[in-house]
């Protein structure tokens, strides 16, 4: 069970999640309005995302969506910064976002959605 002792994990989560907002979600989702394909695949991935937190995280329904979703995107973080992916502001457009960007750009739609 989640204590109520662990606000700090949840204010921190949302930190997380706000700067990816900034980074990813709102740019994403100026794109997927202009662009229905981008629309599509944000939509895929925020599915695969919501699958795998649902059923791949044990204990998961005990969690704060926002700690988990915040967790999945700091280990994609981390492994897009060992493999050197670019920065979100450096792609030409969101229409040829690589998997690891449209990834991100998922979790601000499940964060939005609570």
């Amino acid at each position: 069970m989640f204590s109520s002792g662990s606000a700090l994990l949840i204010v921190s989560a949302r930190k997380t999640l706000n700067r990816l907002q900034q980074t990813h979600g709102v740019p994403a989702q100026a794109a997927a309005r202009e662009f229905p394909a981008v629309s599509a695949e944000l939509d895929q991935h925020a599915a695969a995302v919501r699958d795998i937190l649902d059923m791949g995280v044990e204990n998961s329904a005990a969690l704060p969506p926002s700690v988990l979703l915040a967790g999945y995107a700091r280990g994609l973080l981390e492994d897009a910064d060992e493999t050197e992916t670019p920065a979100p502001e450096s792609l030409p457009d969101w229409q040829d976002a690589d998997w690891v960007h449209l990834r991100l750009a998922s979790l601000c739609l499940l964060a939005r959605e609570g």
